[in-house]
């Protein structure tokens, strides 16, 4: 069951990915995510719950050794790519500067 206070931080979270993704810098897709992770410094991860299980695994394991913070959504890939305003499904972003916008880093 879902809590009001848990459904004012998906909403609160909701909301600062919007403003992070005009104001910020953000890359999207699993190549890029992993990409960031390897060789760049994310600052934040984000995954909807409907990315692909291998790749989720893999970008989560790449986060815990990069000890960059992650968060998996609890919507899927086809509503993170509508909430970020883009045309097509996002299943993972990884946040390059959130442009001074707080996701709550809790993991």
């Amino acid at each position: 069951m879902t809590t009001k206070k848990s459904k004012a931080k998906d909403t609160d979270i909701k909301a600062s990915i919007q403003r992070i993704v005009k104001k910020g810098k953000v890359l999207f897709g699993s190549k890029e995510t992993i990409e960031s992770l390897l060789i760049g410094n994310p600052k934040y991860i984000i995954l909807s719950n409907s990315c692909p299980r291998e790749k989720r695994d893999r970008i989560i394991y790449y986060s815990r050794l990069a000890k960059v913070p992650y968060k998996i959504l609890d919507i899927n890939s086809k509503e993170l790519g509508i909430l970020c305003g883009k045309p097509f499904p996002v299943a993972s972003m990884a946040i390059l500067d959130s442009a001074g916008v707080s996701l709550g880093e809790d993991g």
